[in-house]
């Protein structure tokens, strides 16, 4: 019985290839491409002569079968046009039959536009909510936003380029003016990572047209406790604190720790209140 081998490919760089992910191409009795074109020109570059077959979103049902027919005589890999199969693509569903039929899954990691792009963005990485590519319309990205805009994680999402500035605005407009990182070309000779507020890298997709793929990292809904105090906010405590006796210095140390202003700001706010 045969193992299906979920085999990540490069998302720009062929160096990224890895070396496992070369020998299961070339051991494995069928691979099953989204693009078999693409795919083919990976295979040639790497001297792999695997027998290769289709499986993309518009004939997933009737290939099933014989995806699965292969399997029953050795193992098979599946590949997506670029990173990690089976996210984003119709290849979860062909992982959930082979599992209904008893063959091993086997994932042969590797590239992730997502991950890269989530790695080397700068915001929080310990919690994150994947959300694949945006929908077309304004109205559905409306809903969308409003489902997730409460969430305090870092939300990515794919978008192509020309609909990013259009994803942009409506991203500002219904999630508030938080940071973001577009990041395009990603592992190719003109990677690049845009990182500001939304209407700062609206601004500069406005002046210089966008190009290439883009997975947009946003940030989470921040914590009442992320939250910078107002200015008014931070001398009612300070006012508080002083009546309760406390030295300046004492002041300015606790409050620096939840109100997100810096001691030598409060200090010299404690300094004029008294």
């Amino acid at each position: 019985m045969g193992t299906l081998y979920l085999v990540a490919t490069p998302i720009g760089n062929l160096e990224d290839m890895s070396p496992r992910a070369i020998r299961i191409l070339r051991e494995a009795r069928l691979i099953a491409a989204e693009d078999t074109r693409h795919t083919r020109q990976l295979l040639t570059h790497f001297d792999i002569h695997t027998p290769l077959t289709s499986y993309y979103e518009h004939n997933k049902l009737t290939k099933q079968d014989a995806i699965l027919a292969a399997l029953s005589q050795g193992d098979v890999a599946l590949v997506s046009d670029a990173g990690t199969p089976a996210i984003n693509d119709p290849g979860y569903e062909l992982v959930k039959a082979a599992l209904d039929a008893n063959h091993p899954v086997s994932p042969i990691p590797g590239p992730s536009a997502p991950i890269a792009a989530l790695a080397a963005s700068g915001l929080p990485t310990e919690s994150f909510l994947y959300l694949g590519y945006l929908p077309r319309k304004t109205s559905e990205r409306k809903t969308l936003f409003e489902q997730v805009g409460q969430f305090p994680y870092t939300l990515i999402f794919l978008e192509s380029p020309h609909r990013v500035l259009d994803a942009l605005t409506d991203m500002e407009a219904f999630l508030g003016d938080r940071e973001v990182v577009a990041a395009r070309e990603l592992t190719k000779i003109y990677e690049q990572f845009v990182r500001g507020p939304i209407s700062q890298v609206k601004a500069h997709f406005t002046e210089n047209e966008p190009r290439g793929e883009f997975v947009l990292i946003v940030s989470g809904q921040p914590s009442v406790s992320d939250q910078q105090w107002t200015e008014i906010q931070l001398l009612a405590a300070i006012q508080a604190s002083l009546q309760s006796g406390k030295k300046s210095k004492e002041i300015a140390a606790e409050l620096a720790e939840t109100s997100g202003w810096n001691k030598k700001e409060i200090y010299a706010l404690v300094t004029r209140a008294k």
